[in-house]
């Protein structure tokens, strides 16, 4: 499986979710609303790239030991980014987004580590089912942004408002169960890469 060419679809999907998060940044970053909207779809596309990268590497037998290490990196770095930008523009809490990045950083550094040594850890079940609510969350958040930015550029009545109590209350009440949901795959982590040591001893 291994020896499969690098530069094959599968990867090329993992790859462009890494090449789509400046461009998301700059377009959620950016003070015009119709860029804030794109910010949307473009963050939709690329969460789609997770979706179906995994699935066709695995069905046309072109898993490489590239995408096996890209692809959860390449989460990482579009959820990352996004919560931080989400946080830096306090539009959720940043002590909710901390821990969450802090998590990916070492759980990332461990990885590499493991890969030097030649030890490939396998991404487990939580954590991809973690990184599904990390997105599904952002994406939701993003969602209720654009509409808000679509509903003063149009004059409509919209029931969303950023500046209201229910918006924060509900973006950190999604926030914290992403950090539950962080927390308990990185101690998940924690413990298969002790018992794997250990076994290896």
């Amino acid at each position: 499986m291994s020896g499969h060419s690098i530069m094959n679809l599968p990867n090329l999907l993992t790859v462009s979710r890494i090449v789509a998060t400046p461009i998301f940044l700059f377009l959620l970053l950016a003070d015009v609303w119709y860029l804030r909207v794109g910010s949307v779809l473009v963050f939709a596309a690329a969460s789609l790239t997770d979706l179906y990268d995994g699935r066709l590497a695995r069905s046309r037998g072109r898993v490489t030991e590239f995408g096996r290490f890209m692809d959860p990196l390449a989460d990482k770095i579009l959820v990352t980014s996004a919560l931080v930008a989400l946080a830096v523009g306090r539009i959720v809490n940043a002590w909710l987004v901390i821990p969450v990045v802090v998590r990916d950083v070492i759980i990332t550094s461990m990885r590499m580590y493991g890969l030097y040594r030649g030890q490939m850890m396998e991404t487990s079940r939580l954590a991809k089912w973690k990184t599904t609510v990390q997105l599904i969350t952002i994406f939701v958040i993003l969602v209720m942004i654009g509409v808000q930015e679509l509903s003063i550029h149009y004059q409509w009545h919209s029931i969303i408002d950023l500046e209201s109590a229910m918006f924060p209350l509900l973006a950190n009440g999604l926030m914290a169960v992403v950090l539950l949901l962080t927390v308990l795959s990185g101690f998940h982590y924690l413990f298969r890469t002790e018992q794997h040591s250990s076994s290896a001893l």
